[in-house]
Order: structure tokens, then sequence, then C-alpha cells
């Protein structure tokens, strides 16, 4: 018999030697197959459950009256226990055919999570509402007035944004959410201290976590907007109109936009029980501040929904008009009108702690069935940064710094309009 080429001993050398100095064949290690099988062993299919069959005439033997378990006998079913008494933890609700709101005709939702896909589009013709790129001219002529500023605002509102982005935490870098909050209440706080010149401005208050539900008929579908929304700010006196009669007039002539073949009511969450004629402020109806001023949102104020800049701007007009509706319920009663004797007007910023979005809403008619006549309005002036940068450190790139430590590229006409929006109403 023939000697073999290599002996075992001679390859177990040579495979030794090889991996000493890095060779790319190395021996296999041993498996240990009370780990490795467990990993790689395929999945058991899952046992198809035993079918019960029932004969008629027959009654099943099961071990329920032995109170154990015998092997060879069926298991006994007992009847669902029924408790003598209200047990909230543990109720179980009826199917909604068999609930006293439920209907066969569907009503679409919008609430405070609702991303709808058109965006500003699928908003302005769920309102049936005239897109206006920028604010509108009065506005504007607000921000310009020097008589309308604070003394040293534009330091006082860069100390603002760094107590926002630097000294109201002890991280390196804190989280959008409680910076975006800080940076308003501080903003927000600064605008308040014009209450002397202005003594109008106390004639406000700010409310949180109030519940808002309007209704409305558009075409031949039923629309509902309900939830909490942000930071509202209340005023005894309602804002002025932001456009006149012959503008509302010249609003019969605007076509809406369409967004065929996606349907207007994608993304809206369709239920069958509800009220049909449901529509609240939130407020109670001697309520001394009844009218809504500014809508403060914020888009990083829910951490389990984040709305793209897109969405979010939708959310802004639908809780305006939805503002502006249930107000407008309560003045001039359910039934739908053509054209309202004085306009109902909300305002609205949103904000992600650095980029702000300015929109005013002027309810026109409460009539939303069809297309035709007079629409609402709103202006929307979007994406407006109030600065660049606000670094912990500098950002260093191949040893040259692109942007310094600290706060750089304010913006002070961004501010300008904040202010405006505030003040209106108060001058």
């Amino acid at each position: 018999m023939a000697a073999p080429l290599f002996s075992p001993s001679v390859l177990l050398k040579d495979l030794s030697r090889l991996s000493a100095h890095r060779g790319a064949i190395r021996p296999k290690a041993r498996r240990c197959f009370s780990v490795s099988r467990g990993l790689t062993a395929r999945v058991p299919a899952a046992r198809k459950p035993r079918e019960k069959v029932e004969i008629p005439g027959l009654d099943r033997i099961t071990y329920g009256e032995r109170m154990h378990y015998v092997p060879g006998l069926a298991k006994p079913v007992y009847p669902k226990w029924e408790k003598d008494y209200k047990d909230p933890a543990h109720y179980t609700s009826p199917p909604a055919h068999e609930m006293p709101l439920y209907k066969e005709k569907p009503c679409y939702v919008f609430n405070q999570r609702t991303s709808i896909l058109e965006g500003v589009c699928q908003a302005l013709w769920l309102t049936k509402t005239q897109l206006i790129s920028g604010l509108p001219p009065q506005l504007l002529a607000l921000a310009a007035n020097p008589a309308n500023q604070i003394p040293d605002q534009d330091e006082r509102v860069q100390n603002a944004i760094k107590h926002a982005r630097f000294w109201n935490t002890t991280e390196e870098r804190p989280g959008k959410r409680q910076y975006s909050n800080t940076l308003l209440m501080n903003l927000l706080h600064l605008c308040a201290t014009l209450q002397c010149s202005h003594p109008a401005i106390g004639r406000r208050i700010s409310s949180e976590k109030y519940s808002l539900a309007a209704t409305w008929k558009r075409g031949e579908d039923l629309f509902q907007i309900r939830g909490q929304n942000g930071l509202l700010h209340n005023c005894m006196d309602p804002l002025p109109a932001a456009s006149g009669k012959q503008e509302v007039a010249d609003t019969v002539d605007h076509v809406l936009e369409s967004f065929y073949p996606v349907s207007p009511t994608i993304d809206l969450q369709k239920v069958h029980v509800y009220k049909e004629q449901m529509n609240s402020t939130g407020f109670r109806g001697d309520f001394p501040y009844p009218h809504a001023h500014t809508l403060y949102l914020q888009e990083d104020a829910d951490a389990q929904c984040k709305l793209k800049p897109e969405q979010f701007r939708a959310k802004m007009v639908m809780f305006s008009f939805g503002n502006a509706l249930a107000r407008a319920h309560m003045l001039y009663g359910m039934q739908p009108q053509r054209v309202l004797d004085t306009p109902i007007t909300v305002q609205a910023v949103g904000t992600n702690g650095r980029i702000f979005q300015f929109m005013v809403f002027q309810l026109n008619t409460t009539d939303l069935s069809g297309d035709d006549g007079v629409k609402n309005q709103v202006w929307l002036e979007k994406d407006i940064e109030l600065y660049d940068f606000a670094k912990v450190r500098p950002l260093i790139k191949k040893k040259q710094v692109k942007v310094p430590a600290g706060l750089a590229g304010y913006k002070p006409e961004t501010f300008s309009k904040f202010l405006a929006l505030y003040l209106n109403g108060a001058v």
C-alpha cells in the first residue's frame, strides 16, 4: 500500500505556521452545538390547530367534573363570566354596529396626528380655501413700524435663542423638542413686555390641552376635525379681517387646485361611530376669552408622531380652519352660511426651533359643500429662518473653521414678523 502524500502531523504544522504569520488558511474552530444549532436551525412550522368535530346528539366527555387534566378527555368549554359590577380595567366594547351612535354613512376625521398625502393642497380642498403667498400688507406694515419694536430688540432676541440652545441645559446638545419649546416661550415672553405701550395685550390668555371639534360637509362626504392642538392665545376681542369685502367677493372666480386621481379623503380616519352635529371650541359658553387669536404649533411636540414640513403646514391650515369654523357655528348656527357678515380670522405660527411658518386664515363662508361661490382665504409664508447655526463647538473641516461656536446668521426680520402677528389686534 502506498504511503500518503502528506502526513497529518506535517499538515497540522503547516497550518499552524500559516496562522502564526497571518496566513489566509486557518483551522476551523470547534462548533458548540448547544449554541450554534439553536442559531442556525430552521424554525419549525407552526402546528395547525386540531379541528373540533361536533356530532349532533352526542355529548362530549370532558374532564371538567374531575377538575384536573385527564389524558384522552376533551377540554371543557365554560360560559363567559359576566361580572355584576363595572370594571373599567377589563371593559370590552360592543361591536361597532351595536353602538347607539353607529351610522352607515362614514365620517372622515382629521386629528393632531394625521399626515395627509398631498399636504397643503389637500388641506385647501378640504377647507375650500384660496392660498395667497406672503403675509397681508397691513401685518408687514406693523413689522416695519419702529413704534412697535422692543427696546434692544435684536440683542434680547439673540439672548433668548442662546438661552434655549446653550444656557438652559447641562447636555452637550439639547434635544430639538426641548429647545424648540423653550425658544417659543422666550419669544412670547419677550413680546409680552410691550403690554405697557399696548394695553390690549392684557386682554389675552394662553390655553393648552383644549379639545377642538368641528363638523362640515364637503360634497357628499362628512368631515370632522378633532383633538388637542398646541398653544392657543385667546382674546376678548376678535381679530380684524385681513381682506375687505371686495377681495372676498373676488374669490368666487378662484378655481380650487385638483390632485386627481388621489382621493381627497386619503389618510383621514374613517369612522362609523360619531356624533353628526359635533361642534366645540374647547371652552364653555361663558368663557371671557372666546376668540381664538394665534395658534402656536411645534413640529416635534409629539414624540410619537413626526410630520414632514408639508404635512405640518397642512396641519396648521386644518386647525386654524377648525378653530374659526367652531366659532362661526357658535355665532351663526350649524346651518351653512354662503357669506359671513363678519369674517373670522385666526393666525397660526409653526416652528421647529429654527425655521418658522407664518399663517393667517380668514373664514368667509361655512357653505363648503360645492366648489362654487365664495372661498375662504389663507396667507402663508413658509420656511423662514430665524438663524443659521447655533453650535456648542465649532464645525471644523480640513483644519478650517467652517462654522464658529455660538450663534451665527441671526435674521432680525423673522422676529419682526413674529412680533407683527402677536401685535395684530392690539395696535
